[in-house]
């Protein structure tokens, strides 16, 4: 017994020496973008935001001439942590009772923050995906066609303070669903987050039409500053792809 009982001692002490390694290794890479992480840097287009649009691709698709792929900065691990990084940390100082993500890059985002920040994460599902949901109203696709949203039923009670968040912000039509089930369980919205907002589409006034003027939207950065062409960069293997041109 004393033998099995020294092995798991030596066990759990080259256990330990090898997490302490491992937080010095990350604490040395975090020293190194310190700079990047300052409380000025969070803002919108900032140093923060253009480290992570210099690995964020756009390509045509679906006959969009400019499709914003997260897919870049999903790559990158040091660009992928910023942007959680960021959210964390502006969220952390406000009171949110649950993060809602919409289906389906939302479940890329959403869960890290709502792990951090010790709160519930709540899909926001196409209608037919999920089991005991409410479905909301139909609304109309960025691209073509509509569609509708289901939330999980009781996951929202009235008065809770909940934050959305998705990948990009473009007319609005998605999020005005969500926002309109959000209300209709009795929370309340207290901001719309996105990684991009393609502010020339209008998505903020779809927002005032529709009753949701009080609710902002927050974004790390916006079409301005994302000028990594997909199709033109030869760090990025495209041989073989063509856009159909046919929304999907």
């Amino acid at each position: 017994m004393r033998g099995a009982a020294g092995g798991l001692g030596l066990g759990l002490g080259l256990a330990w020496v090898r997490l302490r390694a491992l937080r010095f290794r990350k604490e040395a890479a975090d020293d190194d973008i310190l700079t990047l992480r300052g409380e000025s840097e969070y803002s919108r287009n900032g140093p923060v935001a253009r480290r992570i649009a210099s690995v964020t691709p756009y390509f045509p698709f679906k006959g969009i001439e400019k499709f914003y792929d997260i897919g870049g900065f999903l790559k990158d691990p040091e660009a992928f942590e910023l942007v959680i990084d960021v959210l964390v940390k502006r969220y952390s100082r406000m009171k949110v009772d649950a993060i809602c993500g919409f289906d389906a890059r939302g479940f890329v985002i959403g869960p890290p923050v709502a792990l951090a920040l010790r709160v519930p994460f709540i899909m926001l599902r196409k209608k037919g995906k999920m089991p005991n949901a409410i479905t909301g109203s139909e609304y109309s696709k960025e691209y073509a066609g509509t569609d509708s949203l289901s939330i999980p039923r009781g996951s929202v009670r009235g008065g809770m303070r909940v934050l959305l968040i998705d990948d990009l912000v473009a007319t609005g039509g998605t999020l005005c669903a969500g926002l309109e089930l959000v209300r209709a369980l009795g929370g309340r919205t207290v901001e719309c987050c996105c990684v991009v907002e393609l502010s020339a589409l209008g998505g903020r006034a779809k927002l005032d039409a529709a009753g949701f003027a009080d609710v902002p939207i927050w974004a790390l950065m916006d079409e301005n500053i994302l000028t990594l062409d997909g199709l033109a960069d030869p760090r990025i293997p495209t041989q073989g792809y063509v856009d159909d041109g046919t929304p999907h």
